[in-house]
């Protein structure tokens, strides 16, 4: 099927967004962003508070393996990591519903731009602080009774929205 070795995986450059996991507690939720983030080339995931880290057959069960590929590290606190991303030039963005939230259909991303996304626990969402230390609040568009997703599928739609905004276009390999 043509799919990159976890070497190879490594050595592809990767698209300018980390992905920064706010106290999520479903380790399902978990593995399932690391499978996204393999998919869509996400730079690394930033795992913050009670965030589980492989190795971890619960995460293992819907990272496939990503858990591998993907690039991580862990941060006891959630707001210090959000510092660290603003220091190295990120633009760091809460994905919550919030008052003054943009809608991420909305949300401009500059190629060549690095950027943070920032999701929170599957019930309390991003901690007010850390909402507050970020540049920008942006929201998923809804039209249902709800009002929230679960976090593995607002992640995937963010990741998705950056991925369109930061990929690289493809070179042909073949001669015209």
């Amino acid at each position: 099927m043509g799919r990159d070795s976890v070497e190879e995986f490594r050595r592809k450059e990767k698209i300018g967004l980390t992905m920064v996991l706010d106290n999520i507690r479903s380790l399902n939720n978990i593995g399932s962003i690391f499978r996204t983030s393999d998919a869509f080339r996400v730079e690394r995931l930033l795992l913050c508070g009670i965030t589980a880290t492989p190795p971890s057959p619960e995460i293992h069960k819907t990272a496939l393996g990503a858990e591998d590929s993907v690039a991580w590290e862990y941060c006891a606190d959630t707001l210090e990591a959000v510092a660290r991303l603003k220091a190295e030039g990120y633009t760091v963005c809460a994905l919550e519903l919030a008052q003054g939230s943009v809608p991420l259909d909305s949300y401009a991303v500059k190629p060549g731009g690095r950027y943070a996304v920032v999701a929170g626990h599957e019930v309390e969402g991003v901690q007010q602080q850390v909402v507050d230390a970020c540049d920008v609040c942006i929201e998923i568009p809804q039209e249902g009774t709800k009002h929230s997703l679960n976090v593995a599928v607002s992640s995937a739609l963010a990741i998705w929205h950056f991925y369109l905004g930061l990929r690289q276009a493809p070179t042909s390999s073949r001669s015209e």
